[in-house]
């Protein structure tokens, strides 16, 4: 009885986990619409994206990085939502690659893990976001993924000339998670190279780190064109229970 009593009044380890969570694209693709500030069920789709990371015991901190004009406007949603675990909200770069290392350099200097998710994907479940920690926690670098399900071509010059193997193909999506200073590191190391990067892996690979995948989801979809927000309330109408 006294050695389970002595385990059960010990301190369970805590651990810093950060996330960056982007959301300085110009969504030229959205006819218009600002994606991020664009409702889905009268909640903002960053708001969405947000809230995921509020509900993970996991996180300690959020910083959110967007464009300057959305400064004023994405920092009063953070409060009207009470979204206390943002602790900073910052100005992005010219490209994505720019925006991921601002929000690196605001993170918590005691962060072990962090996660860089975009602003626009607002589907994210508790179970991937976990899944993704968790093997990240172990290998230093995970993140969420789907098989290819359609046939890739590789054309050149608007000719198909090759058949890829799908079976070996994957669509990745975030959130991505690394060891802090692994993807500190790699980020800088692109941005002095010059490298205009979409993909966080990619600047690990070019270190030469594994990225490790885990089970993705088809709903963890990123608000891209203005259809994806039909589907998206699609998506929120089917976890509801409103679709027949």
């Amino acid at each position: 009885m006294a050695g389970l009593l002595s385990r059960l009044g010990r301190k369970q380890k805590t651990h810093i986990w950060s996330a960056v969570v982007v959301a300085a694209g110009s969504a030229t693709r959205m006819e218009g619409i600002d994606k991020v500030l664009a409702p889905l069920a009268d909640v903002p789709v960053l708001v969405r994206t947000l809230r995921v990371f509020q509900n993970c015991g996991d996180i300690t901190e959020i910083v959110v990085v967007t464009r300057e004009d959305l400064l004023v406007e994405v920092s009063q949603l953070c409060k009207a939502f009470a979204l206390d675990k943002v602790s900073k909200v910052v100005v992005g770069g010219e490209q994505r690659i720019h925006s991921v290392l601002h929000g690196l350099r605001e993170v918590r200097e005691d962060a072990e893990l962090i996660a860089i998710q975009d602003g626009a994907r607002p589907f994210l479940t508790q179970e991937v976001l976990r899944e993704v920690l968790a093997k990240a926690e172990e290998t230093g670098a995970a993140a969420p993924a789907i098989p290819v399900t359609d046939t890739i071509k590789r054309a050149e010059n608007g000719l198909a000339v090759e058949t890829l193997d799908r079976d070996t193909l994957f669509a990745v999506q975030t959130p991505q998670v690394f060891e802090a200073g692994l993807i500190k590191a790699a980020v800088q190391k692109a941005v002095e190279d010059g490298e205009v990067l979409t993909d966080d892996c990619a600047a690990v690979e070019r270190l030469g780190m594994k990225v490790s995948l885990t089970k993705g989801s088809r709903e963890n979809i990123k608000i891209t064109t203005p259809l994806d927000l039909f589907l998206g309330e699609a998506i929120l109408d089917a976890r509801d229970g409103r679709l027949p």
